[in-house]
């Protein structure tokens, strides 16, 4: 009886705590070309941050694609984030 009430509290604070990550602050979408096609090889084969760098996008963002490319799942978002293109995200004061 105690473990469920535990596990019930837990739980519930954890989606409680999650709710300021559904924030609209996702990027807009840029076109997908040859250039952006090599920056996600880039991003998924050698190194996370290397296709964001391709597609001129700002320092931060690069910085934090690669630090975050320690994880290794990150470089498949990375690969869809250069393959298409996307300006912006959620690093703005945002997080």
């Amino acid at each position: 009886m105690m473990k469920k009430l535990l596990l019930s509290i837990v739980t519930l604070s954890v989606l409680t705590l999650g709710t300021p990550a559904f924030a609209g602050t996702h990027g807009t979408p840029g076109q997908v070309s040859g250039r952006s096609v090599g920056a996600a090889a880039l991003s998924l084969l050698i190194w996370p941050g290397l296709g964001q760098a391709v597609n001129d996008q700002s320092y931060s963002k690069n910085v934090t694609h690669a630090l975050l490319g320690l994880t290794g799942v990150f470089r498949f978002w990375s690969c869809y984030d250069a393959f298409v293109d996307r300006q912006g995200g959620v690093w703005n004061n945002r997080i």
